[in-house]
């Protein structure tokens, strides 16, 4: 049986900001505001501490809540993780995007807590009660409460304090001390409610202030997209599909509806708090508001199996500034609009106007590779081939005649319906010609009426 680690993951909640109410004096829209940004960080703490803790159900079912932290049991995920250190790294690494700001280790929950309150990692390289001796009052709960009185009687550490005799302790302070002191040092069993997954993912979040503008809108719902991450990464999926409502201020826009939502869709499902931030960002800053907007809710509406992948044998040191191919074409698709940036797609087609189709990017699922022309293929096409002159059928291209390199290659297709704008039915001889002034290129050959041909240029080689 494995010994118990246990990891305490703490969440620093960003400051959001507050703006005072109108018409109110200096003294009140000061306690006002203090009010409110109080408020918003507590919400945001919360968010994060939900986002840390779904996110963590990735490495064990053991995960809870305790206090302002979130603590998970991985004693027996250790070696599936590539061992302790492998591990705390890696938690260290991918959980700040979800709001971590302090971690630590021990073979308690509360001890962990503890530690990680003091700014410590490591609590099991040495003894844990030699460890939490030396730590202040503030660091456990149930101390901090009776902190005035405790140091009234010389205790300013943990060690003092159960120095103490424990009846006497007890007696002046309760059993809730004495149990905490016990499930802090393992001298007692602690009890927690493990966190479940909820099937679907919504969250909502209330804005400290009304917001007019929609750009505004991506700071706070960023929490909401760490908290939707979080959830992905558990489940091992990624987003397709997902959906940005707001509530409306009734009171400020009586003419409008009391609600507004934005689509978001990517290209591939992803769970990267980074690239979902980018691309709602982008949608936002080509919106405009319909009334000021006092709550946010965030939707999943579209998710798809996203295993984790597996470790390469080789290092590698990715730039964070770097952005993926396919991340980088859907923030353009959407600020520059989807018309304006395509991708090539092949088609089972022998002609060569139709073998591929340029559409808007990402466009619809990729269709079944088409089999590679047998062939040579131009880097250049001409639309339409240009006629050239051939006199006795010698075909010449800038007054100079060209040199065939290769035996006719027939292409025939379009027998069966002419596509609009399409060439329509094609039966032509391609040949590998050589020029003098421009080097390599794809000529053809084609019947025009009767015993009539002409000789066609269609594509340049690089």
């Amino acid at each position: 049986m494995s010994s118990p680690h246990w990891l305490a993951l703490l969440a620093t909640p960003r400051d959001l900001g507050s703006e005072p109410a109108a018409g109110t004096g200096p003294a009140v829209a000061s306690t006002r505001a203090a009010q409110m940004a109080q408020a918003a960080q507590a919400a945001e703490q919360e968010a994060a501490l939900r986002a840390l803790g779904w996110w963590a159900l990735q490495f064990t079912p053991r995960v809870a809540r305790l206090e302002e932290a979130v603590v998970l049991e991985v004693g027996a995920s250790l070696r599936l993780f590539g061992g302790a250190q492998r591990l705390h790294r890696r938690l260290w690494r991918e959980a700040r995007a979800l709001g971590l700001s302090g971690m630590a280790w021990a073979p308690t929950s509360l001890g962990a807590l503890a530690l990680a309150r003091a700014g410590q990692h490591e609590g099991l390289a040495r003894p844990l009660d030699e460890l939490l001796d030396a730590l202040p009052l503030a660091c456990l709960s149930a101390a901090q409460a009776h902190h005035a009185m405790l140091l009234r009687l010389g205790c300013r550490r943990l060690g003092q304090l159960r120095a103490l005799p424990r009846r006497a302790l007890g007696r002046r302070f309760g059993d809730g001390l004495l149990l905490a002191l016990d499930r802090a040092y393992g001298h007692s069993a602690e009890a927690h409610v493990w966190l479940q997954l909820p099937e679907r993912f919504e969250a909502r979040l209330e804005l400290p202030f009304r917001i007019e503008h929609a750009p505004a809108l991506l700071h706070y719902a960023e929490s909401l997209l760490r908290q939707l991450c979080g959830w992905l990464a558990a489940r091992q999926a990624g987003v397709k599909r997902l959906t940005l409502s707001w509530q409306h201020d009734a009171m400020r826009g009586r003419d409008v509806a009391l609600d507004g939502a934005l689509q978001l869709g990517t290209a591939e499902p992803t769970r990267e708090p980074r690239h979902l931030s980018r691309l709602l960002g982008e949608h936002l800053a080509r919106l405009e508001l319909a009334a000021p907007v006092g709550e946010l809710s965030l939707r999943a509406d579209e998710i798809m199996l996203k295993p984790e992948q597996a470790a390469s044998l080789l290092p590698s040191a990715p730039d964070e500034a770097t952005e993926a191919l396919p991340q980088l074409l859907e923030r353009l698709s959407v600020r520059l609009g989807p018309a304006q940036v395509r991708a090539g797609q092949l088609l089972e087609d022998h002609r060569m106007e139709l073998m591929q189709r340029w559409q808007p990017w990402p466009g619809p699922a990729r269709p079944a590779a088409a089999r590679p022309p047998l062939y040579p293929q131009p880097a250049w096409l001409l639309e339409p081939p240009l006629r050239l002159d051939a006199p006795r059928s010698q075909p010449r291209y800038l007054g100079q005649p060209l040199q065939l390199l290769s035996r006719p290659q027939r292409v025939e297709g379009g027998w069966w319906a002419g596509q609009a704008g399409g060439p329509g039915l094609v039966q032509r001889d391609y040949v590998l010609a050589q020029s003098a002034q421009a080097g390599l290129l794809w000529i053809f050959q084609q019947r025009l009426s009767g015993e009539e041909s002409a000789w066609f240029l269609h594509g340049v080689f690089a």
